[in-house]
């Protein structure tokens, strides 16, 4: 497989922004960095050697390099290789080793179709991926500590987006941990796990006993991942006793699933679901059915099923596809949700509304959920949108044409008319989008937390980049660079300078406080009330920042 390997320099200094531009950025006066950064531009700003960057693990030791003041560790391993006999199993401990360990590379992407990724050349420029080599391999992580140090800092585990089928810990510039790392003095991992089918296939109900984890061996790579970090982060100068999960879109629904599951109890101390949260899993009938189609679309029998870890990862992924597009239509219009992702087995994953219990898992861990304004916007590249009247618009949501989501029918009009109630300065097309990128997963995410005494607050990011003549908005991803303190470096989703900076100042400042002390109060934005079933408390996040109670609340009930 052709890989996309970036310019060594280019990708060390994490992408679009330039090798040294990081070590530009003026600093909040919250920051606490463990070393100086005020060397000249002259001066050597990477350091890699014999006796440079070396940590212990409980596997081996690793040596990692230090890059403008921020010790890197890339691709350590924190499981074993989930090929061949390990495919569908539960994740095994990686191998111990005895020489020091080179972690100075991104570990494996995990197995994905790859094939015309790239196709769309103005989504690949705004979202500037970046991939590496795919194998099963994949059970890597990366760290950014400001020292190896006994200092217990605070640490922050990134799940990747890309629902539960693509993506990476380091897919786009804005995942990188440096400029948050060195801001707030705290400890910045970001891990890879498996994906889709190989990570989702539940094959519990024709494999038996041995397959009886299959359905959600990628949610517990994530669980591994956690008890890495319980295990070795003191070594990273990290305090395992405070951990916070943050992940957007499928990494928003992967730190709500984590937060539920009993496995993880202990391990997270604070979540962060992004543009993505969720409150059960899949139903286990639904996900046995579909492990029937895989079985009959490979032409084996319940015997052979061990045959399926032989297979090629690409012609297993492929194979499963066709088997769940055939699931999919004979099963059209029965409200079956299809796909692989983590199932409600009831004991890796509680079947039924995760955080029901009062005083059950997660019930001490407080959580941050965001949105975007504009999740879904469609006219960046097609400004004919821009155009369209209210009546055109109320027309399209009949049918749901441009929407992400089933048409309204005769709702439409009056679904319509809430929204451009509630934004009275937004155009036809923009309240369109509103209605499309709705945050009824959010507000139901977070009543079913506050079932629960940590407490709950929800932020909703409007900010615009003025860019593609303004027609990017607030859409999905956006506002991830804004809370790592990287608007200088996803230069793509920003266009870079002082105007986003001044609000990644309040956001990764809030998202600091919210780790160290979960609560994110803090002094450079105004006060964050918790959420409240009676109020829907939300902190718009744009240019002048503000509190609203549940402003979409009536066209949002429409839906």
């Amino acid at each position: 497989m052709k890989t996309n390997r970036r310019n060594f320099f280019q990708t060390m200094g994490a992408g679009a922004a330039g090798f040294g531009l990081a070590s530009t950025l003026p600093l909040a006066s919250c920051a606490a960095p463990a070393t100086s950064t005020s060397e000249k531009e002259d001066d050597q700003i990477l350091f890699i050697g014999d006796d440079i960057a070396i940590a212990d693990t409980a596997y081996g030791k690793v040596k990692g390099f230090i890059l403008r003041g921020i010790t890197q560790f890339r691709g350590i391993p924190y499981g074993a290789d989930t090929s061949g006999k390990n495919r569908f199993m539960s994740p095994q401990k990686p191998k111990p080793w005895d020489d020091i360990l080179p972690a100075v590379w991104w570990g494996n992407t995990a197995p994905q179709i790859m094939d015309n990724r790239y196709a769309n050349s103005y989504s690949s420029f705004a979202d500037h991926w970046n991939y590496d080599d795919v194998s099963e391999d994949c059970l890597k992580l990366n760290v950014w500590t400001p020292a190896i140090d006994s200092n217990k800092r605070a640490v922050l585990v990134w799940l990747h987006g890309g629902g539960y089928t693509n993506g990476n810990g380091i897919e786009q510039d804005g995942y990188m941990g440096e400029n948050l790392s060195r801001k707030g003095n705290v400890v910045f991992v970001s891990i890879n796990h498996r994906l889709g089918p190989i990570g989702f296939s539940d094959l519990s109900g024709v494999g038996g006993e041995k397959y009886k984890d299959s359905g959600n061996v990628g949610a517990l790579d994530m669980v591994a991942a956690l008890k890495w970090v319980k295990e070795n982060i003191a070594n990273f100068g990290g305090d395992p006793d405070n951990v916070t999960i943050m992940g957007q879109s499928g990494g928003g629904s992967k730190v709500c699933t984590v937060a539920a599951m009993p496995a993880a109890d202990g391990l997270i101390h604070k979540a962060v679901p992004l543009s993505g949260s969720t409150t059960s899993a899949m139903d286990q009938d639904v996900s046995r059915k579909l492990g029937e189609y895989i079985l009959k679309e490979a032409g084996l029998e319940p015997s052979e099923i061990d045959k399926l870890q032989e297979m090629p990862w690409k012609e297993y992924i492929l194979l499963t596809n066709k088997a769940s597009r055939e699931f999919a239509q004979e099963n059209s219009g029965r409200g079956v949700r299809v796909g692989f992702s983590p199932v409600a087995d009831g004991i890796n994953i509680p079947k039924g509304i995760f955080y029901s219990e009062k005083n059950g898992v997660s019930s001490t861990v407080p959580m941050i959920i965001c949105s975007t304004f504009h999740e879904w916007g469609t006219s960046r590249i097609n400004p004919e949108l821009e155009k369209i009247t209210a009546e055109e618009a109320k027309e399209m949501m009949k049918s749901g044409t441009g929407l992400r989501r089933g048409g309204l029918g005769d709702k439409a009009a009056a679904v319509y008319d809430a929204y451009a109630k509630a934004f009275p300065g937004a155009t036809s097309y923009e309240i369109m989008t509103l209605i499309s990128s709705n945050r009824n997963g959010v507000v139901k995410t977070a009543t079913a937390k506050i079932n629960q005494p940590a407490p709950v607050y929800v932020a909703w990011f409007g900010w615009e980049p003025p860019l593609f003549d303004g027609r990017m908005r607030a859409f999905h991803c956006s506002d991830i660079c804004f809370w790592f303190y990287n608007t200088d470096l996803m230069l793509t989703h920003t266009g870079g300078g002082a105007r986003p900076r001044k609000l990644s100042e309040k956001m990764s400042d809030a998202l600091l406080s919210f780790m160290k002390n979960g609560d994110p109060n803090c002094n450079t934005l105004l006060t964050w009330p918790k959420f409240t079933a009676e109020n829907g408390e939300v902190m718009i996040l744009n240019d002048v920042c503000e509190v609203k109670n549940d402003p979409d609340k009536e066209g949002r009930e429409l839906l």
